[in-house]
């Protein structure tokens, strides 16, 4: 197989999450330019992977504007951020990792798709849970016919009290306008890994959720606006900016996010200090200016009569866990775990399985179950050999599955049921 060659545009918590198969894989994989607008993590980067110094810049327009220079291109900037670069490389010619969501529209989602078929590209969106070895496994059980039809699916995903603080009401997808809804941003993952593992089209979604506890409502009496300022609540609060980001040294996700420290190196007190007097991850998380949901669940209709209810909720420790029944037994799974419970009508037996006894696969470490190495491990192989060991996910699925999530939020603020053909129908052109 021949090495692919990638240039980042966005060397954050992602692109360094997708990189590190190239820095373990360098005989496969190889960056050769980044763009990246802040100097640390730019010059980090161009360390880590011996980039020239003529391939380091500040704006990806600059890469883009070059004579095609790479394979592929990776795009892990913020949301609002994806859907022009992704349009540029594409007409270049460029394969292509584009993080979720793909873009903040339907429309633009749809657009690209439609180019990357007409230009022949591969374009791979970062819906890692596919890669992931417990949903592979869970697709093989319903494939191989163990529980008979699926019928119905309870999906939740804990988002987790904390995480759902540092980044939906402190960080970068806190505030709706500024990124997208809550929904795309963090469960279009769900949506697309629902759609496969039943493999039937959506037909009808509804919706309800809100933003309740994250308020300033609930704003404890006597607290400031930042944490860092004396808190009086600071020993019984779960969400001390003091206690989460300054005090515990080992959460680097939290310290680099809110410092804007190269990902794979670590922030300083001094720089972490500073974030927590001056950016919003030290403001009290019920006086903060965000505006997405805290909670929400989506009631949803597959062709073929199957049904699904997913819940998406920070009131958790965290983690996937979900039921899949079907005509001739049931699936219980812990995506945490990885354990799978099998349980079949005619044998009334239930038997706990690991993902790992059902998909036989090397070993790969990383995020999302070794989803995010599989996931840039599978656009490696198709690039350099013209196939690879897991399936392959085109932009046009991808791209409808993210119409079906902005169908949903239709549905939450109209207070709807969407028919989600019909939805697509005004962007499917």
């Amino acid at each position: 197989m021949k090495k692919v060659s990638f240039i980042i545009l966005g060397c954050g918590n992602r692109g360094n999450a997708y990189s590190k198969y190239a820095y373990s894989n360098p005989d496969k994989m190889e960056i050769v330019g980044i763009a990246e607008p802040v100097e640390a993590r730019r010059n980090a980067f161009k360390e880590r992977f011996n980039i020239p110094e003529e391939n380091v810049v500040n704006d990806w327009r600059e890469l883009l504007n070059r004579p095609k220079m790479a394979d592929a291109v990776m795009i892990t900037t913020q949301d609002r951020m994806h859907f022009e670069p992704a349009m540029m490389a594409i007409e270049k010619g460029y394969h292509l990792l584009l993080e979720k969501p793909m873009a903040p529209t339907p429309e633009e989602c749809m657009k690209i798709a439609e180019a990357a078929e007409k230009k022949g590209v591969y374009v791979i969106i970062g819906h890692v849970l596919r890669y992931a070895l417990f949903f592979r496994a869970l697709k093989k059980l319903i494939d191989d016919g163990k529980i008979g039809k699926v019928m119905n699916i309870n999906h939740t995903e804990g988002v987790g009290n904390v995480h759902q603080s540092h980044s939906y009401v402190r960080g970068n997808w806190h505030v709706e306008g500024d990124s997208t809804p809550m929904l795309l941003a963090k469960s279009c993952h769900d949506f697309d890994i629902l759609q496969w593992l039943v493999d039937k089209e959506f037909k009808h979604v509804q919706s309800f959720g809100h933003l309740s506890h994250f308020t300033k409502a609930n704003k404890p009496e006597g607290a400031p606006k930042r944490c860092i300022e004396g808190c009086p609540h600071a020993d019984t609060c779960p969400y001390n900016a003091v206690a989460l980001y300054y005090d515990d040294k080992k959460n680097n996700w939290f310290r680099t996010a809110a410092t804007m420290a190269p990902p794979f190196l670590s922030a300083t007190d001094e720089e972490v200090e500073k974030a927590l007097r001056e950016t919003p991850y030290g403001y009290c998380v019920y006086d903060s200016d965000n505006d997405v949901v805290d909670h929400q669940t989506v009631n949803m209709e597959f062709d073929d009569d199957i049904t699904a209810t997913f819940t998406m909720s920070a009131f958790n420790k965290g983690g996937r866990k979900i039921t899949i029944m079907g005509t001739e037994g049931e699936l219980i799974g812990d995506a945490g775990t990885g354990d799978i419970d099998v349980y079949t009508f005619r044998d009334k037996k239930k038997e706990t399985v690991k993902s790992s006894d059902i998909v036989q696969d090397e070993s790969i470490l990383g995020g999302h179950g070794g989803g995010d190495s599989r996931l840039i491990k599978a656009l490696v192989e198709l690039i350099g050999d013209g196939q690879t060991s897991v399936s392959y996910c085109s932009a046009r699925v991808s791209a409808k599955n993210h119409v079906a999530v902005f169908a949903a939020e239709e549905s939450r603020k109209n207070g709807t049921v969407v028919n989600v053909p019909e939805y697509l129908s005004r962007f499917d052109k």
